[in-house]
């Protein structure tokens, strides 16, 4: 027993010393990878059947786009409508549109799909930098309407529905989100 007490006690010191496991459950703040995102539910919504307008809105947010689909989201209370098409120079294009419920529609988000070494090399470093980088297999360019900053999502190998990490570009600053952009 003499022999004991003491050996139980150097393991207690030690086992308080030693770093905490890595239970896998890290958050973004962390590792930048995002959890699983809100549901979201989603339907496709013809041309003619758009809210009134959604068209002139889309006009004057990317004057010459030709509108080529709409779908309708719903997620977190919020009302969504993603507006696809092409620019006059034939670039595919997206608009999120945010629809108040007094049926107010704001244009909140221009998106584009782009290759990820065309970032900035900022947001490139930044991502490169969590302990859970990855090399994205789709980015999206997402530029906020509202205040200018840039968000690109990175989709992750495995992970095509939605961004495991989001990066915010905003006056020569990048930064890795710790939450999912509201939009």
């Amino acid at each position: 027993m003499r022999r004991t007490a003491p050996a139980l006690i150097l393991c207690a010191v030690l086992a308080a010393c030693s770093p905490a496991a890595d239970t896998g459950n890290a958050t973004a703040a962390d590792n930048g990878v995002l959890p699983t995102g809100p549901d979201t539910a989603i339907s496709n919504v013809a041309q003619a059947e758009l809210p009134a307008g959604l068209a002139a809105l889309v006009e004057t947010t990317v004057p010459g786009m030709t509108i080529a689909e709409a779908e309708r989201k719903e997620r977190e209370g919020r009302v969504y409508y993603d507006v696809e098409g092409t620019r006059p120079d034939g670039s595919a294009v997206e608009i999120d549109v945010l629809q108040a419920p007094d049926g107010k529609l704001t244009a909140v988000e221009v998106q584009r799909d782009i290759d990820w070494a065309s970032a900035p090399a900022e947001v490139r470093t930044a991502a490169a930098a969590k302990k859970d980088a990855f090399a994205p297999q789709r980015v999206i360019e997402s530029r906020q309407v509202d205040s200018g900053a840039t968000i690109y999502e990175l989709f992750a190998p495995g992970r095509k529905d939605e961004p495991a990490m989001e990066v915010r570009w905003q006056n020569g600053k990048a930064e890795v989100l710790g939450e999912r952009w509201a939009h």
